[in-house]
């Protein structure tokens, strides 16, 4: 992934939250990470989702060579509270054998979300009082202990894992989606204003970050990531404007820049369902838009 190896660089064992609200290409993400990973084995928890939607992500998203070197387990929505919350858990507990046995390992699950409504069920009807938005304290407390036992281990193997967050009427302050953001390495936000405009996949850069990023990247990936989101970042400020009339060229030089790299800025995030793009041809693309400071001395 382009925007995610550039920009939001993942290290093994690192654990990520894909937040997102409903319909904005979350499962199609996912497929993409699946098919062009490089772990020897991914595990993928398709818990609380609709039986056609899991149907859909094994055929279409992962497809034939996404699925070769994966493990699924599902827990579609018609089944019980309790089945969903072992599924999600089951699936830790395959992806740390393999981790503890040498692999490098992916583990994805969709969704974290449903897993804490599983507990809600439950919680509630053995009594327990609703806290926030109706999830009882017992639904925060389970969430840091599942992420952390995702992680490295002591063997030569690793488990990285990504867990998308459902953020219910594109909320970014929903407590299940501020709880996953505060346990995890990192998040990467997809929003609905980017999805509707045909942008894929709809990372926003600017809200996203990769917490492990500058321990796993060279310090001129870093600097050109950096520029990239600078420049992004100033384009966005001003592109309100722009159809008002209300953007002068000569006024800001940084701007001026902002405007005229926007377009190879949108090329380099977009990003086709089956198109490649490993880590060496991200960082050498980088390079080519934003050379980094040494480099440009050179």
């Amino acid at each position: 992934m382009k925007a995610i190896n550039g920009l939001l660089t993942i290290g093994k064992g690192q654990r990520v939250g894909l937040m997102a609200g409903s319909g904005v290409g979350k499962s199609v993400l996912l497929g993409m990470i699946t098919r062009q990973t490089k772990a020897d084995i991914v595990v993928v928890g398709l818990i609380g989702e609709r039986g056609r939607e899991v149907k859909e992500f094994i055929d279409h998203s992962l497809g034939a060579d996404g699925l070769a070197k994966s493990i699924v387990v599902v827990a579609p929505a018609d089944e019980s509270p309790l089945m969903r919350l072992k599924a999600t858990e089951l699936c830790h507990s395959i992806a740390a054998w393999f981790r503890d046995r040498g692999h490098h390992v992916l583990l994805l699950v969709d969704s974290l979300t449903r897993y804490a409504m599983a507990q809600r069920e439950i919680a509630l009807s053995l009594g327990e009082p609703p806290a926030t938005k109706g999830y009882p304290p017992s639904a925060f407390g389970m969430i840091p202990k599942l992420v952390e036992s995702a992680g490295n281990s002591e063997s030569a193997g690793s488990m990285t894992a990504i867990y998308t967050v459902l953020a219910e009427g594109d909320d970014q302050q929903d407590p299940i989606v501020d709880c996953a953001r505060a346990v995890l390495d990192g998040h990467i936000v997809l929003t609905r204003k980017l999805a509707e405009a045909g942008h894929y996949p709809a990372i926003d850069i600017g809200q996203s970050i990769s917490r492990c990023m500058n321990q796993v990247t060279s310090l001129e990936h870093q600097q050109s990531a950096r520029a990239l989101k600078q420049n992004y970042a100033a384009y966005m400020e001003i592109k309100p404007l722009i159809p008002l009339g209300g953007y002068v060229a000569g006024a800001d030089a940084s701007v001026d820049k902002a405007v005229k790299m926007f377009p190879a800025i949108e090329r380099f995030l977009r990003q086709e369902m089956r198109e490649p793009a490993s880590l060496e041809l991200v960082q050498s693309r980088l390079q080519i838009l934003f050379p980094c400071a040494k480099k440009a001395e050179q």
